[in-house]
Parts: C-alpha cells; structure tokens; sequence
C-alpha cells in the first residue's frame, strides 16, 4: 500500500513499533484512553510495511516533531521563516498546516466526546461571543448541527464572530474550559493555539445542510456579503470535484458508497460526471450508469444528501492528507 492511502492511526502504530518497547511505552503514557486503544486495535492488524515505507512515515513524524518544536520556541512568524529557509515554501506550509490542526485537537478535547445535543444543552444560552469561542474548538459536524438549531439572528452573529477569530491565550481558554468541563463533567487539557477564522467557518458550512446553508448565506449576504464571498471562495462543494486531480478522484471513490455515487450523479453537470466516469474502470462506471438508468421518482433532498456524503468523505481524506485538494483549479500541485 502507498505511504499516501495509509490513515494517520496506522501512520502512528507504524512509528510505535519501530521505535522500541520503552520508547513506546513512554508515548503511551502521554495519550489518553482512547488514543491508546485505537494504537492498539493498528498495532494488531498492522500488516507488513517496507522499509522504504517506513522510512518515509518516520520522515514525515520526524518532519511534524520539528515543526511544533519550532512553533513553541519561537511563535508561527518566526517558524514560517524557519521551515521555509529548511525545506522550501510548499513542504513547510504542508508542516505548519498539519502541525497546528494537531496542535488544535489538544484544546477543548472533551467537548468532542460528547454528542452535540449534550453540548448544546450546555452552552446555548451563552452570549454569542462565548458560543463562537467555545464551537471553534468543537469539531465542525458538532458545530453545524448547533449552528443550525440556533435562532436566525444569533446564528448569524456566532458565524461572524468565529469568523473574526485568530487567537485565544491560554489563560483566557482555560478559564473557559474549566467552565464547560464543569458542566459536562468531563476533565479538559489545557493546551491552545488558533482558532475560528474563515477556513474554519468553511469547513463547517461544509457539514451544514444544504437548507441550513441556504439561510445563512442568504442573511449573511444581507448583513455581511464580504465575509460571505469569503466564506464561499474556500468552501468546497460538489461541484468542485471537477477541479481534483486524477489521484485525488480515485481515491475518494474508494471510500463511496456506488449508490450514492449513482444518487449524486443523477443531476450532476457534465465536468462532474466526467471527471468522476473517466477516474473508474469500465465496469464501474457501466454499473453506475445501469443504477442511474433505473432511479425514478427521486427527491432532490436524497441527491443533496448523497453529493454531501461524498464531500464529507472529500474533507476527511482531506483532513488525513490522503488527497490534496484545489479549489478552481487554481492551487497546482507537484506530483
């Protein structure tokens, strides 16, 4: 298997059985219950790597030790400069982005355990800047779903703040964490770095709803229409899987389900479906126009809910730097 289809877990159990048994046990005592558990269930079923394999994910942990390093020594300007003048712009631009959406997973780690109505009940009644902060370390499904139950003129006012947002400091997020945790009774770690912004709102308009979408980018475009075209331009949508690369469509249509595929395709503009057909072998694609053929009487909410399947499945591949994508065509990529 290519070092590029493996997902992180097994990427981490791959560094901790080369590592040796203390080295290891010493990580271990670092990760929480359920990070162990899930190393363990990739240790086990861990099949045999090659050492040209495994030399390049000990190259890419090695690569994300010293980009953190950097970042706490001496702040992300100064480690920008620094990885640049090391490894070029595009390789550390590549580091800095993984590294802090680890670092950022630390912060408020609790509150992605448990299911957003809990959280919800927690936190709904909290001023609109406190509801920003609080979801811009939630995970952007938890987000969309309470952003969605939100009243209209809060939702809008909560998206635009986390929108605003860059940094929180540390003494401010625990402060805040202490409170949640206190309410949902769960215990917190104390890390923090950036939060919020643009990307982040993207990403979870990317999970909303398409209704949901729909309203607030209609009061947004009202209220706000900058930050809605920004919002937008870094959005992926299913019609940008047009712009993926070849790779890039392959893999993910391994990870779809063909009924959604046959779904989603149904009222697709033709540079989707194209991009889609000429990236499967001959009796996929058959197959799939055989299931189009034959769905009749279908719901626009079923299409829309299998072209969101596909992009949410896009955006953790994504997230898992197993893909790479280009919005418009406009980000190259160097094979």
């Amino acid at each position: 298997m290519a070092t590029e289809d493996r997902s992180a877990a097994e990427k981490a159990a791959a560094v901790i059985s080369v590592i040796g048994v203390e080295n290891a046990s010493e990580v271990l005592r670092h990760l929480s219950e359920g990070e162990i558990e899930q190393l363990s269930v990739e240790l086990s079923r861990l099949p045999k790597i090659s050492s040209g394999e495994l030399e390049e994910i000990s190259k890419d942990f090695y690569e994300c030790c010293v980009t953190e390093k950097v970042i706490a020594g001496g702040g992300r300007e100064y480690a920008k400069e620094v990885l640049e003048k090391a490894f070029g712009q595009q390789q550390a631009r590549s580091m800095m982005d993984r590294v802090s959406k680890a670092l950022h997973t630390k912060s408020f780690s609790f509150i992605r355990k448990v299911d957003y109505k809990s959280l919800m009940a927690v936190i709904q009644n909290e001023h609109p800047q406190t509801l920003a902060f609080i979801l811009s370390y939630a995970n952007a499904e938890q987000a969309s779903k309470i952003i969605a139950e939100l009243p209209g003129d809060i939702r809008i006012d909560v998206v635009e703040r986390i929108a605003g947002m860059e940094r929180a400091y540390p003494p401010i997020v625990k402060v805040v964490e202490e409170v949640v945790r206190g309410k949902i009774g769960i215990s917190a770690s104390e890390d923090a770095m950036e939060i919020g912004g643009l990307n982040y709102v993207a990403d979870v308009m990317n999970h909303v709803d398409r209704s949901t979408e729909k309203d607030i980018f209609d009061e947004l475009n009202i209220k706000n229409p900058r930050l809605a075209e920004g919002v937008r331009k870094l959005m992926f949508v299913f019609e940008d899987i047009a712009y993926l690369d070849p790779m890039s469509i392959q893999r993910f249509i391994r990870d779809t389900d063909s009924r959604d595929l046959a779904v989603a395709l149904k009222v697709a503009n033709r540079d989707v479906t194209n991009a889609i057909f000429s990236n499967m072998s001959t009796r996929m694609r058959e197959s799939i126009q055989t299931d189009m053929k034959f769905l009749h009487n279908l719901r626009m909410s079923s299409v829309e809910e299998a072209q969101q399947r596909i992009v949410s499945t896009i955006r953790r591949l994504e997230e898992e730097g197993e893909i790479v994508i280009s919005k418009d065509g406009k980000d190259e990529v160097i094979v």
